[in-house]
């Protein structure tokens, strides 16, 4: 079996312990005779599997008790329209920071629905930097404050929460559980699944409970935080194996020794990859220091006509993936808590090799 170094932004790769374990279970889930993906979401089999992940996640995370965590199908985008519905209202709409392309969606869903405040933008930097707090504008009642912590596609990064005196709703798709974090702080979090926690499909939600609230009646259910968590995050069925598979993640996090030392591991490889490209005359890249995601890394050829040629042989190499997003172009490696050291060092250890050929 030959395993490539897979760099993409997500579906991004998986612990090689977490897909032999979910290989060994496959056909037959602890003496079940059955598949994960066959067996009941109402059954106590499904139960304990559930428990159990949540109960890693929460000590993952040092989730407190008046917070629950849902696992929800649609990922973090359908969060993009839950969110303002769970918490504003036309007098109290959602305040919105937007730093990326991400948060500017996330804005964007909630306006339409008319529960959306522009706090502030970075759109005019090219979303290379992220607004300085002091300039956003918060003069009104605001139900929360909503930002991307980490955005894939720019490649920048919050260095801290924000204070600001509202609740916090955090998207954390691409960074959740690669550092620590004080939940405390936070009214809402919320991740996708694809990047840091398995498989595409499901998403976390962690709200603090005072936070839920009934919804207007014409609010179908399944939008319901509350409705949610009354039924155990199982109104109807969810993505069953995409929960295990976040179980088997979470596993793995705690046998590496926590988010603790995820974030150890994280800042040495993306520390790695920027020294490298800081002293580099042939490649680049132009987010400020300040504001430089751990998790995306975008970079360029100062040559950009070499972008195609790099992407191929890199992907010759065992090197996939390393296409930046359509909107920005460029590379870009994305190295979540399961990309190794030793990827970041074959990425260099190439970058290296095709500058001394085409330069």
């Amino acid at each position: 079996m030959t395993r490539i170094f897979n760099f993409c932004a997500g579906p991004a790769t998986l612990p090689l312990p977490v897909l032999e374990r979910a290989r060994d279970e496959l056909l037959d889930y602890r003496g079940t005779g059955m598949s994960v993906m066959e067996i009941s979401h109402r059954s106590s089999t499904f139960d304990e599997m559930a428990n159990q992940t949540e109960a890693c996640l929460r000590r993952l995370m040092s989730i407190p008790d008046d917070y629950t965590v849902l696992f929800l199908a649609g990922g973090a985008t359908t969060q993009f329209a839950q969110v303002p519905l769970n918490l504003a209202d036309p007098q109290r709409p959602g305040a919105y920071v937007v730093d990326g392309s991400w948060s500017k969606k996330a804005h964007g869903i909630a306006a339409r629905l008319g529960l959306a405040h522009l706090a502030a933008s970075s759109e005019d930097t090219g979303f290379r930097t992220i607004p300085a707090e002091q300039e956003w504008n918060l003069d009104g009642e605001f139900a929360y404050l909503h930002y991307v912590s980490n955005e894939t596609i720019s490649g920048v990064q919050f260095a801290q929460p924000p204070e600001c005196g509202l609740p916090l709703v955090a998207d954390m798709s691409s960074d959740i559980l690669s550092r620590p974090v004080e939940v405390e702080k936070f009214g809402v979090i919320y991740a996708g699944a694809q990047k840091n926690v398995g498989q595409a499909g499901i998403a976390l939600v962690v709200v603090k409970k005072d936070l839920l609230r009934d919804l207007p009646t014409e609010i179908p259910d399944l939008q319901s935080w509350k409705v949610q968590h009354e039924q155990g995050s199982r109104l109807n069925t969810p993505p069953t194996y995409a929960w295990y598979i976040a179980g088997l993640v979470f596993d793995w996090i705690e046998t590496q020794g926590g988010v603790e030392r995820m974030a150890e591991l994280n800042q040495h490889k993306a520390q790695t990859l920027y020294s490298f490209l800081d002293q580099s005359q042939f490649y680049r890249n132009e987010i400020p220091a300040e504001f430089r995601s751990h998790m995306n890394i975008p970079f360029q050829i100062v040559d950009e006509s070499l972008h195609p040629q790099f992407i191929a042989e890199a992907e010759a190499a065992g090197l996939s993936s390393l296409k930046g997003h359509r909107s920005v172009g460029g590379m870009r490696a994305s190295i979540y808590n399961a990309m190794p050291i030793d990827g970041i060092l074959a990425l260099i250890d190439f970058m290296r090799d095709f500058e001394s050929r085409a330069g």
